[in-house]
């Protein structure tokens, strides 16, 4: 078991050990042999947003969370992890980010439920703390909101954010939505020509889009969405809402679109309905990285 004595102590009494954790772990490229990535996301809990399925504060327990996220770590096939900075600390102390790719999240200033949920300030990771702590990927959320002015600063950061990013020469990966406003809650577009849509605007951000990436969500007509753009993309999971076997078989066929490099997957990886987690990941890490090995005529079981 994970040591979270030790981790809380450290916290304590010798916080400067925690960018040492960082600096010191054992880093690989981006994108190994297949050129491909399974990243699971945690990110969540940080815009407030604790729920996954029908459970309300399933990631209520940061132990909880952490020990899932180990588990998940641990499983071939696994590339990395998504996190805020206090997540992404605490998996370093415990030692579970060995060989992994690190993701930051930066803007998780948009809580869930919050007037200002569109006005996303960037509230976790920025540039010079990713390439000093050898993060290997920054992500940021960008909700656009015609009707709400929150929208503009929004995107006025964005774009910031991806011109530090290029400058620093770290890969940057834009999650894009068309968001509207339902009985006061905010929702997103997820219309095949919506997410066309949000894949234009996202990839004119930033005075460069060298190191652009995109995630994106996986809708009907995919083959439109993966013809919109040229950047790597990987794909979002989401909150589960229909039945794993058609979630999976959804993702199964995206993966096979060109430019489509992976999955980010969080609460339906981590907080399954079985709750079978090893299960849930394997699956996924199987739909990720068999294709191209498939395709070179070599099999693995």
């Amino acid at each position: 078991m994970h040591d979270f004595e030790r981790l809380r102590r450290i916290r304590a009494e010798q916080p400067e050990r925690i960018a040492e954790a960082m600096r010191s772990r054992t880093r690989r490229p981006l994108l190994g042999a297949d050129g491909r990535l399974f990243i699971v996301a945690a990110d969540h809990p940080a815009r407030g947003a604790l729920g996954a399925g029908l459970r309300p504060a399933a990631m209520a327990s940061r132990i909880g969370l952490l020990e899932r996220l180990a588990v998940a770590l641990d499983r071939p096939g696994v590339d990395g992890v998504l996190g805020t900075p206090d997540i992404i600390e605490d998996l370093a102390v415990l030692g579970a980010l060995e060989g992994k790719v690190v993701l930051g999240s930066m803007n998780r200033g948009g809580l869930q439920g919050a007037a200002f949920e569109l006005d996303d300030r960037f509230t976790a990771y920025d540039v010079p703390t990713m390439v000093r702590d050898g993060v290997d990927l920054a992500k940021l959320l960008i909700r656009v909101d015609l009707d709400d002015l929150g929208t503009a600063s929004t995107l006025e950061s964005a774009a910031a954010a991806v011109t530090a990013a290029a400058a620093a020469r770290l890969p940057i990966l834009l999650e894009p939505f068309m968001s509207g406003r339902q009985s006061g809650r905010l929702c997103n577009d997820l219309s095949t020509d919506a997410v066309i849509r949000s894949v234009a605007i996202a990839s004119g951000l930033g005075a460069s889009s060298a190191y652009t990436w995109l995630k994106l969500p996986v809708v009907e007509h995919m083959e439109r969405v993966a013809e919109a753009t040229t950047m790597p993309t990987l794909l979002l999971g989401g909150d589960p809402t229909t039945a794993p076997d058609e979630t999976f078989a959804s993702w199964q066929h995206a993966l096979t679109l060109p430019g489509m490099r992976g999955l980010v997957v969080g609460r339906t990886l981590l907080y399954p309905a079985d709750d079978d987690v090893v299960g849930a990941v394997d699956t996924a890490a199987g739909l990720v990285h068999a294709r191209v090995t498939a395709q070179h005529g070599v099999h693995h079981h």
